[in-house]
């Protein structure tokens, strides 16, 4: 049995060891931002805290899809 991590999942580490914060505290600003929209909060993530495309993208999907599963 595998352990590999798939999908948005996946950037998690690089995402930490790039930005310096935990994936708990980024999913917390995305739960708190008044914004609901994927792209929205990409943007907003990329041009308020300087993530790039993929891992803004990542921790969006990530975060929404948890919490669709609630």
């Amino acid at each position: 049995m595998s352990d590999v991590v798939k999908g948005p999942a996946a950037y998690f580490p690089s995402i930490e060891k790039k930005y310096g914060r935990p994936i708990s505290e980024w999913q917390g600003l995305i739960r708190s931002s008044p914004l609901t929209r994927h792209m929205e909060l990409v943007t907003w993530l990329k041009t308020e805290h300087g993530l790039g495309h993929g891992h803004a993208n990542a921790l969006v999907a990530h975060t929404l899809a948890e919490d669709n599963a609630k």
